[in-house]
């Protein structure tokens, strides 16, 4: 693990910290996405960017404390602040158990369809957490180191060279948003199976709507910290606000913040 994860990050595109979660919590989380796999029906979208042979729920955060917790982990979150900043938005919280005989992802970027001539600063950063070792044989992240710092997108579907992030159990890989990566393919016997957790600046539009799509009664039990990140704060005292108070003050009576415009 690098002593330094954000200088990492700028130079690289990426780095792993490990040992994040032990093992009983990883055992938690894989029991209940287990679990809502079932409830939910959940099948492969059988297109080329979510697979053929992989599972994904989304907007997990509406479904149970487990995944509150994951979203404001103490290890994780500064190195997102620091490439971002600490007015970052959570993007979408997902998960991803690429099954056997899956082919590889197309490599891309998840900032590419944000239009921004590239290289530009960091608009997205996002973390994939390990509930099983990585390899490169059952799917790890092929990333492209430094590829971030390129002046364009890769074009989807073509392919490049790119090495695997393999990883242990509990541990997370974190990439600034401009990063060329993708899905490995799965020639294993066993699922890889991993959690998004992705976070954006605080001036761009999140990936799931979560002001619509968490139920206001569940943001009231979440930590302020949860609460900004999943969109009921302000960025920089403006971006954000309904008639001069935060979302957090305006919809969920939970205090408010000064306007930019208050220290005029």
């Amino acid at each position: 693990m690098s002593p330094d994860p954000g200088r990492e990050i700028a130079e690289s595109g990426y780095t792993v910290l490990e040992g994040v979660i032990a093992a009983d919590r990883c055992d938690a989380l894989v029991t209940d996405l287990e679990r809502l796999e079932r409830v939910l029906g959940t099948e492969p979208a059988g297109n080329s960017f979510e697979g053929a042979r992989t599972l994904r729920v989304y907007n997990l955060l509406a479904h149970g404390p487990l995944w509150a917790e994951l979203a404001v982990d103490p290890r994780v979150l500064p190195v997102v602040d620091e490439v971002l900043d600490p007015g970052c938005l959570m993007s979408s919280l997902s998960s991803i158990r690429i099954q056997p005989d899956e082919v590889a992802q197309p490599i891309h970027a998840d900032d590419q369809v944000i239009p921004l001539d590239k290289p530009h600063a960091p608009t997205v950063c996002n973390t994939l957490w390990a509930l099983t070792d990585f390899t490169e044989a059952n799917g790890a992240t092929r990333v492209i180191p430094g590829s971030h710092l390129r002046g364009h997108s890769p074009d989807y579907g073509a392919p490049y060279d790119s090495i695997p992030a393999e990883m242990a159990r509990g541990s997370v890989l974190v990439w600034h948003g401009s990063l060329w990566h993708g899905g490995g393919a799965n020639t294993t016997d066993r699922d890889r199976i991993g959690i998004a957790a992705n976070y954006c600046a605080g001036f761009i539009r999140q990936q799931e709507n979560q002001q619509l799509g968490l139920d206001p009664d569940l943001v009231r039990r979440f930590p302020p910290r949860l609460q900004e990140l999943v969109g009921y704060g302000i960025y920089r005292g403006l971006i954000g606000h309904i008639d001069k108070r935060t979302p957090a003050d305006a919809v969920l009576g939970a205090g408010t913040d000064p306007m930019l415009w208050d220290g005029a």
